[in-house]
């Protein structure tokens, strides 16, 4: 499932004559800028590597944020998971351990002064490696922690992400580098202040990697009828203490995740496949459509017909 609301492109580096960054923009908002001029979000410049650019300031869009990083070179965003909400800037990033079914829009964007953000795919494998063959504090399993959370951008964790963007204008180098760069922020971010977050979704005795299955089989499932105590023998948990853990990590109950996973398919079968709400409805598993209606209307604000017309005028 993917952000509807965003234009996405797949572009490949241009190199002849262009410097390392926008002369417009310093720092990671000059690398940024360079290479999502006028894209609202580009991807396939390096692997699992996304750029955002808004010139103005966005509704809220219902989507699935992957466990990610999001770094921000200009502007400021809101993030909403549940009743938690998270405002950042350039000064701080936003991390996901887990799949999560956010709420989020762009606060701060302007043409003159646009909104200018990226998000890199965390690789739970290549970072639990890192940890194995390091000396770093182990995971604390009985310690639920939210899967989402913000902190400050320290000055190597940046100067880390802007040698990243760099690669872009030489790509041979992608393929070597990009991995070694990678790995080094995935050191920071264990190293600081998330990294407990980050070590308990990579250790198999910790709440957050037990919900973490659960979560997979959601995603893969989620047009399937859902019993707790099914997801909870998944987990190897009992039904209340998965119910509890799983609140805790996503803000939400089991079939409120579920239930927000539906409705963000729906909208994007209407809008991108040109579906029909009943059709759109039935394949996301609900059996009656005004109940799809209903929670649909509730979720994005209006009934499903008027919700894709509204999208598709803004996008033309």
């Amino acid at each position: 499932m993917v952000d509807i609301a965003k234009q996405t492109s797949s572009k490949q580096p241009e190199t002849s004559g262009k410097s390392q960054e926008n002369r417009e923009f310093p720092g990671l908002a000059g690398r940024i800028a360079k290479w999502a001029a006028g894209e609202n979000a580009v991807e396939g410049l390096l692997p699992g590597l996304t750029l955002h650019r808004w010139e103005m300031p966005t509704a809220q869009t219902s989507y699935m944020l992957a466990p990610s990083i999001c770094l921000i070179g200009q502007g400021r965003k809101r993030v909403m998971l549940g009743e938690d909400v998270f405002d950042y800037d350039a000064n701080q990033f936003l991390i996901t351990s887990v799949d999560l079914p956010v709420v989020s829009n762009v606060l701060e964007a302007s043409v003159e002064k646009p909104y200018l953000g990226l998000t890199l795919d965390l690789d739970i494998r290549m970072m639990a490696q890192l940890i194995t063959n390091s000396e770093m504090p182990l995971a604390r399993p009985q310690v639920d922690r939210r899967g989402i959370a913000t902190s400050a951008v320290s000055d190597p964790l940046l100067d880390a992400f802007n040698r990243l963007l760099d690669l872009i204008n030489t790509p041979r180098d992608i393929p070597v580098l990009a991995p070694l760069i990678k790995q080094e922020i995935y050191y920071r971010l264990l190293m600081g202040e998330q990294g407990a977050r980050l070590r308990q979704i990579t250790s198999s005795e910790s709440h957050s990697y037990q919900i973490a299955r659960a979560i997979d089989w959601l995603k893969k499932n989620y047009d399937q009828p859902c019993k707790v105590e099914n997801l909870a023998d998944l987990a190897g948990l009992s039904s209340s203490a998965f119910h509890n853990h799983f609140r805790n990590i996503t803000a939400m109950s089991p079939l409120q995740f579920q239930k927000r996973m539906r409705l963000n398919e729906a909208r994007r079968l209407m809008l991108l496949e040109r579906m029909d709400a009943s059709t759109a409805a039935f394949e996301v598993g609900y059996e009656s459509p005004s109940q799809f209606s209903r929670e649909y209307s509730r979720h994005f604000g209006l009934p499903p017909s008027r919700d894709i017309k509204s999208l598709m005028q803004a996008a033309e």
